[in-house]
This record gives C-alpha cells, sequence and structure tokens, in this order.
C-alpha cells in the first residue's frame, strides 16, 4: 500500500498529519510526500534564500520516516484552482500511484489549502480515494476517522521543529491540544493523542477504514455507583 500526502507549503505535511504518517509506515506503508508550494513567502528573508532554506527543512523532516520529498514549486500565497495545477496534480499521482492521498480540508484556513484541495478533487478523480486532514485548530472540521498517534506524537513535534525558518517551536502548543482533544473525543486518557481526517464517499469510493492506521482503542465509559458498571439494557 502506498499513501501520497500533498502539503501547500513546506511545513504543512508536519502540522497536520505527520503523527498518522508515521503510523502508516509503521503498518508497512510507503510513503510519498510532496509540497506545492515553494515557501518562498513564508518569511521577511530573501525568497531565494529562503526558498532553499524550506526545501532543506521539509527534506530533513521528511528523512524522519525515510521519505523524500517532491517539490511542485508553484509560488507561494499564489497558488490557483486552475489547469496548470491540476495537470501537475494528476502526473504527481501517475508517477506515485498512490493508493490513498491525503491533503488539506476544503475550508481550511489557507487560501494556497482550499486551492490545493479543490484542485486534488478534480486531480484524484476515479483513479484514488482522498482524504481530507484536520483544520488549523480543528476550526469547522468534522472529522469522519481518527488515527491513534500516541506513539508517534513525539516525532511529529521533532519533525515540526525541522522547520526553523518558521519559529516552529509556537506550534507545539496548538498541535499537541487538538491532538488531546481528538484523542478525548474517542475517550482516550489524558496522554493520548490523535490525529483526524475526514473521508467524503463518492463513486467508486464508499469505504475506506481498511487504507488507514488503527483508530484509538475503545474505552468504556464508567458509570456512577458501587460496581462501577454500565446499566443493564432493558432490551
Amino acid at each position: 500500500m502506498k499513501v501520497l500526502a500533498v502539503g501547500a507549503h513546506p511545513d504543512d505535511i508536519e502540522i497536520f498529519l505527520f503523527g498518522s504518517l508515521a503510523a502508516w509506515r509503521a503498518m508497512g506503508a510507503e510513503l510519498a510526500l510532496a509540497v506545492a508550494t515553494d515557501g518562498a513567502a513564508g518569511g521577511v528573508q530573501d525568497p531565494a534564500a529562503l526558498r532553499l532554506a524550506r526545501r532543506g527543512e521539509a527534506e530533513r523532516a521528511a528523512a524522519l520516516l525515510s521519505a523524500k520529498p517532491s517539490f511542485l514549486d508553484f509560488p507561494d500565497g499564489k497558488l490557483m484552482h486552475d489547469a496548470t495545477l491540476i495537470e501537475a496534480l494528476r502526473g504527481l499521482i501517475g508517477r506515485e500511484r498512490p493508493d490513498l492521498v491525503v491533503t488539506h480540508a476544503p475550508n481550511c484556513y489557507h487560501a494556497d489549502h482550499r486551492a490545493l484541495s479543490a484542485a486534488l478533487a478534480q486531480a484524484t478523480g476515479f483513479g484514488v480515494p482522498l482524504l481530507y486532514a484536520d483544520t488549523l485548530n480543528g476550526t469547522g472540521f468534522t472529522p469522519s476517522h481518527w488515527v491513534d498517534v500516541t506513539a508517534h506524537f513525539a516525532l511529529k513535534c521533532e519533525a515540526i521543529l525541522c522547520h526553523e525558518s518558521q519559529d516552529p517551536a509556537r506550534f507545539l502548543p496548538a498541535v499537541t491540544r487538538l491532538a488531546g482533544f481528538r484523542a478525548g473525543e474517542c475517550n482516550g486518557g489524558p496522554e493520548a493523542r490523535a490525529e483526524a481526517f475526514r473521508f467524503e464517499p463518492r463513486f467508486p469510493y464508499a469505504d475506506i477504514r481498511a487504507l488507514l492506521p488503527p483508530p484509538p482503542a475503545v474505552r468504556a465509559v464508567l458509570f456512577r455507583g458501587a460496581a462501577q458498571t454500565p446499566p443493564t439494557s432493558p432490551f
């Protein structure tokens, strides 16, 4: 099995789904990573120097998964859902031949994220299912699937910190809070971490559970009372 993760900017994969990529790798999946823009607008430095720096940062983060990202090099901050982007993504999918593509949610906060999401919805077509990653802070996002990343969360944080040009430590509280919340939705314990995704079934793909890493473990809810057992069903 092969998973293709496509982020708009050099640190997006790390922020939004790196823990799940590590979980996929642990279950034996092959990983392909791609970055749509050159990242040159992500700071006040010289754009050419920043482009090179961010490429190197993305490569160091991907190396934590024994992967090497590919770069489409569209201008940062100017990504458009147009024929040029769609054809570039179709070419990427044709080269990688993934079983699953993962990218930004259609309502993610950044215009580049939304453009990439829309373009991938067209580029995947009937060829491969498309899965949407959580939004920043989970805003406006309704998950359909959860992945347990507790064992991989430290690696996710390490990958984020590879992006030194972006003052990466500022992202850690937000990703930690969200991962704890998503695990909490599944009744995870206080140390549990999860990443959330949304799959929107469309022909010919209706169910992709077999392609996903394990969700958080199911834990019973304990009720008040001496026996701490759930009430007996009347049926």
